[in-house]
């Protein structure tokens, strides 16, 4: 027969039961701040195809108004000057030599991720070719419209485990194995090729794409930073 002080014993007794396991069910709930959500494969398509079609517009405007840009983007506009290909096919072309160094440094999930994205895009820029026609262009807007345009799609792509290819590539192998900066290593990069720009461009044009393309690079150096997407 229990005794009346027998009672409260074996309510204390289940009252610290019930606080382990309490105690043990919290230990195992990560805290909300903390969790890692990866995007699910639908996430990934709807997010390349977002940046892709962003970087088309966005290098279809500078195409338009005879500016450049930096990186692989920016080859492939200054060859526009030069030779019989459009935008379309020179991107593509001159981004393939990347695809070997995207796999030896980030294997064949990002090599093929980059590549699709990079054929997306000179799909795009086909498509902006054809039902796109931009008679008349005030070249300030075009050239800052169109690096805007290329800085958020770049940080979209980057988002969903892609890239546009080329420097791109190089921006991110330096971001994760040296831990800098991507926009100021891509920044590097681009500066070089819009100085090549002098060879085919009036000088105004070159200063109006060194421009644009300085807002590009900042829009990625203030976003896109070490540690900072975890998904």
């Amino acid at each position: 027969m229990s005794t009346p002080d027998s009672e409260p014993d074996s309510a204390t007794s289940r009252g610290n039961g019930d606080s382990d396991d309490l105690d043990e069910r919290d230990a195992n709930i990560q805290p909300l701040a903390g969790r890692v959500i990866p995007h699910s494969a639908a996430e990934d398509v709807l997010g390349v195809l977002t940046g892709t079609f962003m970087a088309a517009l966005g290098l279809y405007l500078l195409e338009q108004s005879q500016a450049v840009s930096g990186g692989t983007a920016g080859l492939a506009l200054l060859l526009t000057f030069g030779t019989p290909l459009g935008l379309a096919c020179l991107f593509f072309l001159v981004n393939v030599p990347f695809f070997a160094l995207a796999l030896w440094r980030k294997g064949w999930r990002f090599t093929l991720r980059t590549a699709l994205s990079v054929g997306v895009v000179s799909a795009f820029a086909a498509v902006c070719e054809m039902y796109l026609p931009v008679p008349d262009i005030n070249p300030v807007f075009g050239v800052f419209a169109g690096n805007t345009l290329l800085g958020v799609a770049l940080l979209i792509v980057f988002r969903h485990g892609s890239s546009l290819g080329g420097f791109n590539i190089l921006a991110i192998i330096a971001q994760e194995q040296f831990n800098l900066r991507g926009g100021y290593v891509q920044m590097g990069l681009d500066i070089t090729v819009i100085l090549l720009a002098f060879t085919v461009l009036a000088p105004e044009n070159v200063l109006l794409s060194t421009a644009g393309a300085v807002v590009m690079n900042v829009i990625l150096a203030f976003n896109h930073r070490p540690g900072r997407y975890r998904a």
